[in-house]
């Protein structure tokens, strides 16, 4: 068994160390990483067992205690005799001096792995679902920002706390989840898992090579990192995708794009594909919508016609909707923002309810500046509170909506 070995030394023995690792035997190279941030990324997303880090700036306790709870066992590199002490002060036991050779090298980090427990695990399929479908919630709202990612993100958080969840980003104009949720890694993997299920070879291990762990039951399907790549997500290739993800963990939230047009008949007189397929394919395997729109007047309007265009693609007599209204403030909806807000949808679009996000810019900073879903960042924020409600909804109509099924 290979143990891969993430890089994150600096000076000039990066390279002494990184040649050391790739010829050892057993020992890999998983990632040469720029920063502290990257290694722990990865290591989150479950790349490599062993983080090699040298004494530097940014490096403490509390990141030492990440890795370890990532399961990824800290190994120091150290520059200097004082260096040393400094990284054994924070917690790291093995070290690799400059006179370790290959053997020792080894010696050093297939102990360190062997030690090593990953906190957050997810539990197996098998255990989990138990022959049981899983369902699929799909975020979806009109143009203009309205926190359609930060809704999906912390919405999957939540649902993850007590089930295995995944998070799937189909934006294939913006798409922003691995972003959200501090993730570097460049390859998308919905791509991935749509590039297999067009050749055939779409599998459970194709999710798990592909999926990155973002927290405890989190797994996330990065989306595509170019706006001009998404001819690749076409419907043919995800409606397998959908099905198997359903096997694979109880809940499935979707983040997808605003626009549901399907005028490439207009614009061609042969066969096209079609820009807005992700999304339409997402709406077409859902559950339940979560129609998200922004409380400030040109928001309502939006959320209005949108809705109006969604009961064409996704009819509210076959799928359930939850319509949530997000960052209400009396500055743009009044001395009674909430009412007023529920009265002009109900009076415009018929929805007899909505449920409110309150104005939470704080908390929701401080989750988008540290890259974590807003329950990890700011448990107690009022945000939390309303998108947790929000959460437990909306699994609840899904439930409801694929037990129908």
């Amino acid at each position: 068994m290979t143990i891969g070995v993430l890089i994150a030394v600096h000076g000039s023995r990066e390279s002494t160390v990184a040649a050391a690792v790739g010829a050892a035997p057993g020992l890999s190279v998983a990632r040469r990483c720029a920063d502290l941030s990257e290694a722990l990324a990865a290591a989150r997303a479950g790349i490599g067992s062993v983080v090699l880090v040298s004494e530097q700036p940014r490096l403490h306790r509390g990141v030492v205690t990440d890795f370890t709870a990532a399961g990824v066992a800290v190994v120091g590199v150290p520059k200097s005799p004082d260096g040393e002490d400094r990284l054994r002060a924070l917690g790291i036991a093995q070290m690799l001096t400059a006179d370790d050779d290959a053997g020792a090298v080894v010696t050093s980090v297939s102990g360190a792995s062997a030690h090593a427990v990953r906190v957050e695990r997810t539990p197996e399929v098998s255990d989990t679902l138990a022959g049981q479908r899983g369902i699929v919630i799909v975020v979806w709202g009109p143009t203009g920002a309205p926190g359609r990612t930060t809704l999906a993100v912390s919405m999957a958080y939540e649902l993850a706390l007590t089930e295995p969840t995944f998070i799937v980003d189909v934006d294939t104009y913006g798409g922003a989840v691995a972003q959200a949720l501090g993730l570097l890694d460049e390859a998308p993997g919905v791509a991935a898992l749509a590039r297999a299920s067009l050749h055939g070879t779409l599998s459970e291990d194709s999710v798990r090579r592909h999926a990155l762990q973002a927290a405890r039951g989190l797994r996330v399907l990065s989306g595509i990192t170019r706006a001009d790549r998404w001819t690749e997500l076409s419907a043919a290739a995800l409606e397998p995708v959908w099905e198997l993800l359903r096997t694979q963990a109880a809940v499935t939230v979707v983040d997808c794009g605003f626009a549901l047009e399907r005028d490439e008949e207009l614009q061609y007189d042969t066969h096209a594909p079609q820009r807005n397929a992700a999304t339409l394919s997402a709406l077409a395997a859902a559950d339940v919508v979560v129609a998200v729109g922004s409380a400030e007047p040109l928001g309502i309007q939006r959320l209005v016609h949108a809705l109006a265009d969604l009961d064409t693609v996704a009819p509210v007599e076959t799928t359930p909707r939850l319509v949530v209204v997000n960052r209400v403030r009396p500055s743009v909806a009044g001395q009674r923002p909430r009412e007023a807000v529920a009265d002009a949808l109900r009076r415009y679009s018929a929805v007899e309810h909505v449920w409110t996000v309150g104005w939470d810019p704080r908390a929701c900073d401080a989750a988008t500046l540290a890259g974590q879903a807003l329950g990890e960042r700011a448990p107690r924020s009022a945000a939390r509170k309303s998108i947790r409600a929000v959460a437990v909804a909306a699994r609840q109509g899904a439930v409801r909506s694929a037990s129908v099924a």
